[in-house]
């Protein structure tokens, strides 16, 4: 925000207004009082995306690489596309301990979090217990009031790493003005099988999570997309639909989750890339660092960012969120991991950190 916030341009924006009421004020916030935080900027609500744009349009070409002022950004919520062989699906339960898809979904006609009234939170709170109500079979489970919770199911969620965020002086949700009337007509879902998690008015309107043990994807991604769907037509059934449009996909509260807003990761056990990283060679320290880039992934520790990695493991996810398709992101996951694994294979046989970057730069160039 800072690097595109120029005199000119806040000239040209400090007087503009959503019809709920953000300001160029409330769209900056984060990025004055959090500014260790990245983006630096959060929409109100939809109207915010069109009228702030101008400062919206050149973050979101920073952190994406998506140019909104001429991309369209495409839309496939269809599990039958993955590709994943039984070959992959073998390697993957032997190396991934767990596999997690999650993305942002928000309801048109209520305010973002950030922008909301208490009456518009409890609205939206309305519209998605009842597409939690409505789900049956597998996706049938339970909606916890994060301000009625006991002290007993506040435990079962904590050690389960359910709960989301709480608001602090560092996190987004304050700066941004999301944890007003906190922790009022915010909630927590969760399936009988502990597979299908969504957070009601934390940073969006609804975080929606598929998740198991093992690696197997389809699996996972096919619950998501059933998720999805099942918010979707709620909405519709309320007389309203989600937040959509066909440049930015799905909006949200940050530009850092716009498009598909989705998140595939899995928790990898790479001992050999974790070894380099305990040595003291800083170019071998970063050498996953740079695959996990090559392929458009991003490692993280066990705990998620700026966190180490307990046991070997690494949250590893896709970078991108805007310009591909939901699809499109899941199999870039899968064909990137597999690659990562095979590279964790080559150390462990003896191939030195040299011989793995000279593989990526052969890959690079083409000549691989």
């Amino acid at each position: 925000m800072s690097k595109t916030l120029t005199q000119e341009l806040f000239d040209q924006l400090k007087d503009k207004k959503s019809s709920k009421g953000y300001t160029l004020s409330n769209v900056i916030m984060t990025g004055v009082v959090t500014p260790h935080l990245g983006v630096g900027a959060t929409a109100g609500d939809e109207e915010c995306w069109d009228i702030f744009k101008d400062l919206y349009y050149p973050v979101i070409k920073g952190w994406h690489g998506y140019d909104a002022y001429t991309q369209k950004h495409p839309v496939d919520l269809d599990p039958s596309k993955l590709w994943f062989t039984d070959e992959q699906r073998e390697t993957f339960n032997k190396y991934v301990v767990s596999t997690r898809i999650r993305a942002a979904r928000n309801i048109s006609g209520f305010a973002l979090p950030a922008g909301a009234t208490a009456e518009e939170r409890s609205g939206v709170e309305a519209v998605l217990k009842q597409a939690f109500s409505g789900l049956s079979g597998e996706l049938a489970g339970t909606y916890y009031e994060l301000g009625g919770l006991t002290e007993e199911q506040t435990k079962f969620l904590l050690e389960r790493g359910f709960l989301f965020q709480i608001p602090t002086s560092r996190n987004l949700l304050t700066g941004a003005g999301a944890a007003r009337s906190w922790p009022n007509n915010r909630g927590i879902f969760h399936n009988e099988a502990q597979t299908a998690l969504c957070w009601v008015n934390e940073e969006d309107h609804c975080r929606i999570i598929s998740m198991e043990l093992g690696g197997d994807i389809p699996s996972v991604f096919t619950r998501f997309c059933a998720l999805s769907n099942a918010l979707k037509a709620s909405a519709e059934a309320n007389n309203t639909k989600l937040m959509w449009n066909e440049t930015l996909g799905f909006l949200g509260t940050c530009p850092s989750n716009l498009g598909t807003g989705l998140r595939a990761s899995v928790m990898v056990c790479l001992p050999f890339f974790n070894k380099l990283m305990e040595g003291t060679n800083h170019e071998d320290k970063e050498l996953l660092e740079h695959v996990c880039s090559a392929y458009d992934l991003q490692p993280r520790g066990s705990a998620g960012e700026h966190s180490a990695a307990v046991g070997a493991k690494f949250d590893v996810s896709n970078k991108q969120r805007l310009g591909f398709s939901e699809v499109e992101l899941v199999q870039k996951m899968i064909d990137g991991v597999s690659k990562v694994i095979k590279l964790e294979k080559m150390l462990e046989a003896g191939a030195t950190p040299a011989e793995i970057r000279a593989i990526l730069e052969a890959e690079k160039s083409g000549t691989a």
